[in-house]
């Protein structure tokens, strides 16, 4: 099990969840704070000192108030730790639901773990702190599911051109010669509006407008 950890968080109550998972799994060195800079000069200091933390956990999002940051993401925050630190272990705690984003966390930045901020999200954290102790990745349930779901879907090229298109206002008549552009095929009027019609029933929307918003929180846009 780790036993120094540093969590980074700018609201009260999620730091609250965070206190209570690490005094759960009793850790025995463990450090809070509210912003990125804070977070990133305490890792610097445990290099220097040569008493590196095991495990940093941090949200993504951080308001910004009077004080200025130069780390002003959790994003910015990874990105930077892992180059002084590059065994350090990395558990995302967000309120982010998009597949998408999730996707690039562990793809792009190889993040260890990430869970939901919502009601199950202790228990969820002591599981992933366990889980990347022991050398594995987590990923919370629902989030999991979430991106089962976006897994089966398969868009084509076609499919996901109109979907752009319809995302950026674009007429569904207007399309047909966009489309023609891109060398896209299908592309006639008719062709358009049976896909429309199609991504729809796939998606069970209601209207365009809840296809694109469906769309917009499964990461697919």
């Amino acid at each position: 099990m780790f036993q120094k950890i540093l969590a980074a968080e700018d609201f009260e109550s999620a730091s609250i969840s965070v206190q209570k998972s690490l005094d759960d799994l009793k850790i025995p060195n463990k450090s809070f704070v509210h912003y990125c800079d804070e977070a990133f000069r305490l890792l610097k200091k445990s290099v220097e000192e040569d008493e590196p933390f095991d495990l940093l956990i941090t949200d993504l999002s951080f308001d910004e108030d009077f004080k200025k940051q130069k780390i002003k993401s959790g994003q910015q925050l990874i990105t930077e730790s892992r180059k002084i630190l590059p065994e350090l272990k990395i558990l995302v705690f967000s309120g982010e639901k998009r597949p998408q984003i999730i996707k690039e966390l562990f793809n792009d930045l190889q993040i260890d773990g990430f869970v939901s901020k919502g009601r199950m999200d202790v228990k969820n954290l002591e599981n992933a702190i366990t889980v990347i102790s022991d050398g594995q990745k987590y990923l919370s349930p629902e989030n999991r599911i979430q991106l089962r779901t976006t897994d089966t879907i398969e868009l084509t090229s076609v499919e996901y051109s109109i979907l752009k298109l319809l995302s950026e206002g674009i007429l569904q008549k207007d399309m047909t010669e966009i489309l023609k552009g891109k060398s896209l095929k299908p592309n006639s009027l008719s062709s358009v509006e049976k896909t429309l019609n199609y991504l729809k029933e796939t998606f069970r929307a209601k209207s365009n407008e809840h296809l694109i918003a469906i769309c917009k929180d499964l990461g697919v846009l």
